[in-house]
């Protein structure tokens, strides 16, 4: 969930800290909790059973945001996504992000934060590669997508590991990418275009083509362009791939779930894409929402989807009285629903700030199946300062460089009556 001032030619700086604009826009109001529920022995109503923070990969990213060995290297970023490569490295992706130093706090009591500087390099997209014992090791360079013509630029989502083509031995990476060209408001955040799929080599990680899947042009009102992969799951030899709507802050804040299927080792041939028109599956038709009723059900415009024991789950933020710390789940026997819920799943912890006028905020949870295991389901969010006034907000990311850094928790999910 994103968005970010482009508006206008500026310090690309200023961009990353709008995000919570679309995170005000976007996110469901929604009541909690839900009594509607059904299911059988093959599929079955999941909740979170138990979460806790997951202080040793919030840790890792802390670590190495901080690490002043280099100057060009990833220190703080958002629209987290990762993905297990076949030699077990990890490969995280970011949309916005921090290039270049941090700063100890010079002193702990007056500036209590680690810090960036004003003039911090910021680029559209970032690659940051984890090693298999799980320690992160290098920022690819960024950015890794770079624009795809002026005033336009390209966010990274869900990433897929599969077969250069269907049956072939060769593995290489897939990355969905948003594509976005800057507009007045209330598009601060860019106009959403199109969905793309990259190519990466293995085991270089070398982008080896970008094409377009969905061009959403044509489609007149921005509110209505689906942007696919904000998530994807596999299932019977297809990748079900979902994506969204975003909702402006003067509509109802209220986005629609919409899903996409493909054969495996096709993620990058646009044919091969079908699309549910509400009662069937299709090439060429009009897809129709899954998730979504402008009010009480629906998404933010990032969301994510597990599947567990052949239920599937999906976690958004909520809003309204929560704010946006609240995580939210529904669940489906079926990737096109119907979506039951929505239920609390739990409060994301934020980072203590010191600022009696604290405004930060949680956004886009992601699962993350390569840090999982053990009937633990991994998932991080990212945190961002709220702040209306975009020089207020920049200045706040700089002065603490948590503030603008995926946090992570650890949950349990269990069957309901």
């Amino acid at each position: 969930m994103s968005a970010r001032e482009r508006s206008a030619p500026g310090p690309r700086r200023s961009w990353p800290v709008l995000l919570l604009v679309l995170a005000c826009a976007a996110v469901l109001l929604i009541a909690l909790p839900d009594d509607d529920r059904e299911g059988d022995a093959a599929c079955r109503p999941r909740t979170v059973a138990s979460w806790s923070a997951d202080d040793a990969a919030t840790a890792e990213f802390a670590r190495y945001g901080d690490d002043t060995a280099r100057t060009d290297d990833w220190t703080g970023g958002d629209g987290t996504h990762s993905v297990r490569l076949p030699d077990g490295r990890v490969l995280w992706l970011f949309s916005d992000t921090f290039l270049g130093q941090v700063h100890a706090p010079p002193n702990p009591v007056g500036q209590p934060h680690t810090w960036r500087d004003a003039n911090t390099p910021m680029v559209r997209n970032s690659a940051v590669v984890m090693s298999r014992s799980g320690t992160l090791q290098r920022t690819l360079a960024a950015p890794l997508f770079p624009d795809p013509a002026p005033q336009q630029w390209r966010w990274p989502v869900a990433a897929r590991v599969e077969p250069r083509s269907p049956g072939a031995d060769e593995r290489v990476v897939r990355v969905l990418l948003w594509t976005r060209q800057a507009s007045q408001g209330p598009w601060i955040y860019g106009v959403p275009l199109a969905t793309e799929v990259a190519t990466l080599s293995l085991p270089e990680l070398r982008v080896e083509s970008v094409v377009k899947v969905s061009d959403q042009q044509a489609v007149a009102d921005p509110q209505k362009r689906v942007l696919y992969g904000t998530t994807t799951v596999d299932d019977d030899g297809w990748t079900y791939v979902f994506g969204g709507t975003d909702a402006q802050a003067a509509a109802r804040p209220s986005s629609h779930a919409h899903v996409a299927r493909v054969p495996h080792g096709r993620l990058a041939d646009a044919s091969a894409w079908e699309y549910w028109d509400g009662e069937e599956w299709g090439h060429g038709v009009t897809s129709r929402s899954v998730l979504g009723d402008g009010g009480r059900k629906g998404v933010g415009s990032a969301f994510t989807v597990v599947r567990d024991d052949g239920t599937y789950v999906l976690f958004t933020m909520a809003a309204g009285t929560e704010g946006l710390t609240t995580v939210a789940s529904y669940w489906s026997c079926s990737p096109t629903g119907p979506w039951h819920g929505p239920a609390k799943a739990f409060e994301a912890p934020l980072p203590r700030d010191g600022n009696p006028q604290q405004e930060t905020a949680a956004y886009n949870p992601q699962v993350h199946p390569a840090l999982g295991g053990d009937g633990r389901v991994v998932l991080s969010y990212d945190v961002n300062w709220l702040n209306a006034t975009p020089t207020t907000a920049q200045a706040n990311v700089t002065r603490n460089v948590s503030l603008y850094r995926p946090r992570f928790v650890s949950l349990r999910l269990a069957a309901t009556r």
